[in-house]
């Protein structure tokens, strides 16, 4: 499922035009990113929650060379489902 699927689903589930939904799920997504940004915690009742983790840097090895890089500290979003979404994904 892609944005535009879900823009679908919402639009004819509560009666909204394609273009409107579209706008909301684009708007939900914005929000998220740029809470996200902030580095703030974006929990979502019954979905889950999104939480920024720092990485820190490393020493790697270039698979072609066998040669030691540096890989640089970096920011990931991480995801954790709530318990309602793992009982609805196990059965």
């Amino acid at each position: 499922m892609n944005n535009a699927d879900l823009a679908d689903v919402l639009a004819s589930g509560h009666d909204l035009s394609k273009a409107d939904a579209r706008k909301l799920v684009d708007g939900v997504f914005a929000a998220i990113a740029d809470a996200a940004a902030k580095g703030e915690e974006i929990s979502l009742n019954g979905f889950g929650k999104f939480k920024v983790k720092d990485t820190p840097a490393r020493e790697g090895r270039n698979p072609s060379t066998g040669a030691t890089i540096q890989i640089a500290a970096a920011k990931k979003l991480t995801f954790t489902p709530a318990k309602a979404v793992k009982d609805k994904l196990n059965g």
